[in-house]
C-alpha cells in the first residue's frame, strides 16, 4: 500500500473532514485527516481510550485542551502529543485551505 500525505481527496467543498486509515497494527492506528474549516461541535470534547501523537502537514488550527486556559495555535510542522483521556478539542481549522493532519494513536 502506498499513497501521497498531500493528494486532495475531492472533498474540499463538503462538510465533513476526510478521514482515512493508512495503517492499522495492534496498539497502533496511522490516520491522514483533512480538515476543510470544520471544528468540534460546541461542548464537545474529544476523550480518548488511546494516545495520539499529531502533526499537521499544512493549513491551520486551534487546538483546546480542557486543563488549559489559552488554546494552541497550529502551523505546518507543529506536533504535540495528547496522552490517553486528555481531554481536548478543535475549536478552528482554515477554511481557506485544506489543514492535513497526520495523526498515530497508540496504546
Amino acid at each position: 500500500m502506498s499513497g501521497n500525505l498531500f493528494t486532495d481527496p475531492g472533498n474540499a467543498a463538503q462538510s465533513q473532514e476526510h478521514v482515512e486509515e493508512l495503517l492499522c497494527r495492534s496498539g497502533c492506528a496511522v490516520e491522514r485527516i483533512v480538515s476543510t474549516g470544520q471544528a468540534s461541535p460546541p461542548g464537545f470534547w474529544y476523550d480518548q481510550e488511546t494516545a495520539e501523537w499529531v502533526v499537521l502537514l499544512s493549513g491551520a488550527a486551534e487546538l483546546q485542551f480542557e486543563d488549559e486556559t489559552a488554546p494552541r495555535k497550529m502551523r505546518p510542522g507543529d506536533w504535540i502529543n495528547i496522552a490517553a483521556h486528555r481531554r481536548h478539542r478543535v475549536n478552528w481549522t482554515d477554511p481557506a485551505q485544506p489543514s492535513i493532519w497526520l495523526a498515530i494513536h497508540y496504546r
